[in-house]
């Protein structure tokens, strides 16, 4: 995991069509909620909210990353920032401290109770350091133009105006025909920046690529999508089963590329980083750049 400024990638994307912040104004937590929670309509209840946290408390300085891994937070801390916009759990479990089953709650002992310990130390940290954590998934999720599923496309190469067919959450593109693995190759190039040296490859090396199909993190199960008929798709990690789809990618020829969940979705945080700037312009507002979720490590 790094823990960066905001790097190359993440000025590529488009600039904020919302207000701009009057100067002076006592900004707080409620109020970086309200805006992010205005952008789109999405299924409730959800988890976007904040998460923990004084409500009231008047901003700082405003933190972006993918995951509030306990040592971004720490870094974030040190560096005056209070209130930070993540966009997965702080808690280890979707529905962070609301959950109240599956995830390690339907766990045997000891493994619930080492999770619960961790999630209350963590917690006690959050509260005795005044610091907010904010959620912003499912709107980051759904925005158009620049929100997780574009951004990655992006950060790719792919422009919105190559995007040929699409359902909520997914998009396919079209590019210049090449081989399969020459493909990949390309992908695995644009995401070193964000610590993934190399993607894991299944099918035909030479099938003739000329779409292809990405997925918003979790959301990127091949299943999901067979029906938008990318010739190579793109899915990560959390969402497939090594005896499912990539067995029927060796099985077909049909190409899949898998890339880490961190990976695919850093890009849309930074672009989410990028609009919090313009729209709180008299804030600064860091972004910790985590990438990759893993270490990779090779000989």
């Amino acid at each position: 995991m790094q823990l960066t400024g905001v790097g190359t990638i993440g000025s590529m994307f488009l600039s904020s069509r919302f207000y701009i912040a009057e100067k002076n104004t006592n900004l707080t937590a409620r109020d970086v909620n309200a805006h992010l929670r205005s952008l789109i309509e999405v299924n409730e209840p959800s988890v976007d909210r904040i998460i923990i946290g004084n409500p009231d408390i008047e901003v700082k300085k405003i933190g972006t990353a993918w995951m509030p891994y306990w040592e971004t937070l720490k870094k974030a801390h040190s560096e005056g920032v209070n209130v930070m916009v993540v966009h997965e759990p702080t808690f280890y479990t979707h529905w962070d401290l609301d959950a109240n089953k599956w995830d390690y709650y339907d766990a045997p002992s000891p493994a619930k109770e080492n999770y619960f310990e961790l999630r209350d130390k963590k917690k006690a940290w959050i509260e005795a350091n005044n610091m907010v954590i904010i959620r912003c998934h499912d709107v980051l999720d759904k925005i158009p133009e620049w929100g997780i599923p574009y951004a990655f496309g992006q950060a790719l190469g792919f422009l919105n105006k190559n995007i040929i067919r699409s359902k909520t959450f997914y998009n396919v593109y079209a590019i210049d025909s090449k081989a399969a693995i020459e493909v990949a190759k390309d992908i695995a190039s644009k995401l070193k920046l964000l610590g993934q040296p190399g993607v894991a490859f299944y099918g035909d090396e030479n099938y003739p690529v000329s779409t292809i199909g990405i997925g918003t993190g979790c959301i990127s199960n091949p299943l999901d999508y067979a029906e938008l008929n990318p010739d190579l798709y793109i899915a990560i990690d959390d969402s497939i089963n090594t005896w499912t789809q990539t067995a029927y990618a060796e099985d077909t020829g049909k190409p899949m590329v898998v890339v880490n969940h961190g990976t695919t979705e850093e890009a849309g945080v930074m672009a989410l980083n990028n609009h919090l700037k313009e729209v709180f312009n008299n804030y600064e507002i860091i972004h910790f750049n985590e990438g990759c979720s893993y270490k990779w490590i090779s000989l």
